[in-house]
């Protein structure tokens, strides 16, 4: 039986109770998926999976989607590995909701730590829900009439800049061109509706002029990083958070460097937002 102990207010619990490197029967099953669609990300602590446990878990909630941008572990395409030191300092700094410039952005991640600094290196999560339920009623009709713009390469202009950036990152541009997404997305499962906008990957509100269009996103982004939306993961080796994407929005702090810091990440297929 799961044990969940909540974090914070908006969103987030600590899972017990259960044992995320072994086959997982239907009833653990349900009452994961039911913890993280109430919760939105879920923490748990001495989970040494494999990478092939890693998968299997995954599994579980979809197809994996692949990020070209990263490297990945050997033989498991799926898996990223998001690994930075002195040599390879972070380049993501920014509040933002996973692969949002996708036609079907992911449906969640699952983090697993490898390597943790002495200190720092802690990530931030904020729920998208309890964002737009901060709205007023107005606003929240307003917003539910609009569609923006998310790019692949607005996210990763820093990336693209950088020496042979735009030849590393060809195809993924190619495979990648500008997707249009409503700004109130209803999540599929829990029917909670939620902020579906980022400030790392959505370049703009569609039919709005230039001016409109960034005050608006401007307002959004300050008012979804209010603290009382989010809630903050403390890594240790061996730890994992797994967030539902469709629903949520996280940020790394970089407060580490150069300290060295890995992690593996698989990411779940998800559908189109509506």
């Amino acid at each position: 039986m799961l044990e969940l102990t909540p974090v914070a207010g908006a969103l987030g619990a600590e899972v017990k109770g259960i044992d995320l490197c072994g086959p997982l029967d239907s009833n653990t099953f349900k009452a994961l998926n039911d913890a993280l669609l109430n919760y939105e990300v879920l923490f748990f602590r001495d989970q040494p999976m494999s990478p092939a446990q890693h998968a299997a878990l995954a599994n579980l909630f979809g197809k994996p989607q692949l990020h070209e941008a990263y490297p990945h572990v050997s033989g498991y395409p799926q898996l990223t590995i998001l690994e930075n030191d002195e040599a390879n300092p972070s380049k993501i700094e920014k509040w933002h909701t996973d692969m949002t410039f996708r036609a079907h952005p992911p449906l969640g991640s699952i983090l697993h730590c490898q390597i943790m600094p002495a200190r720092g290196g802690d990530t931030l999560f904020a729920s998208m829900s309890a964002a737009y339920a901060g709205l007023s009623s107005k606003m929240q009709d307003f917003l539910s009439s609009l569609t923006a713009i998310h790019d692949f390469s607005y996210g990763f202009k820093e990336s693209l800049e950088a020496p042979g950036g735009r030849e590393r990152l060809a195809q993924m541009v190619l495979d990648n061109p500008p997707q249009e997404h409503p700004v109130v997305r209803t999540h599929p499962e829990s029917g909670k509706k939620g902020l579906f906008v980022n400030c790392l990957f959505t370049s703009a509100i569609k039919g709005m002029k230039e001016g409109e269009s960034r005050a608006l996103l401007n307002f959004l982004f300050s008012h979804m990083e209010s603290p009382e939306y989010s809630c903050r993961m403390h890594w240790q080796a061996d730890s994992v958070a797994f967030w539902d994407n469709r629903i949520t929005q996280h940020r790394p702090i970089n407060d580490y460097w150069p300290q060295h810091r890995k992690m593996q990440r698989i990411t779940i297929d998800g559908d189109r937002p509506v």
